[in-house]
């Protein structure tokens, strides 16, 4: 490995915030399964309908959330959600809850977060326009 990509490399794990209490799941999750973890949980998948994840910290999903995601479990309101495509039967963060509009169709092209802005679950396009 070159020296420039070492230094990019280390430059993108400046970037990352470190947690040791983070697991990853390698698989998507069907219905019926639910997976609690006390830290940060990142999802090589999706959440499908039926499926649930409960997370102490973030919560981020490299596919679609159309499951339950709660992420700050234990009332952490800085957590987020972050997935390629937001459309959960359920989110919450932290005390807060939301579902999606039943009328509403969501097509981002785009990732998306949830976090609390404001004292209300606020989705918006990754990265966040400031």
């Amino acid at each position: 490995m070159d020296n420039r990509r070492k230094t990019a490399g280390k430059q993108i794990l400046d970037e990352i915030e470190g947690d040791e209490n983070t697991i990853l799941i390698r698989r998507t999750l069907r219905s019926g399964q639910k997976f609690h973890y006390s830290g940060n949980v990142v999802v090589m998948g999706d959440v499908n309908p039926g499926a649930e994840v409960v997370a102490t910290g973030n919560i981020i999903v490299m596919g679609q959330i159309r499951g339950m995601v709660h992420a700050g479990a234990e009332g952490d309101e800085s957590a987020m959600v972050m997935a390629f495509r937001l459309q959960p039967t359920q989110l919450r963060i932290a005390n807060h809850i939301t579902r999606p509009p039943d009328d509403e169709v969501a097509d981002s092209s785009v990732p998306e977060m949830a976090r609390i802005k404001n004292g209300v679950v606020t989705i918006e396009s990754y990265p966040a326009k400031a």
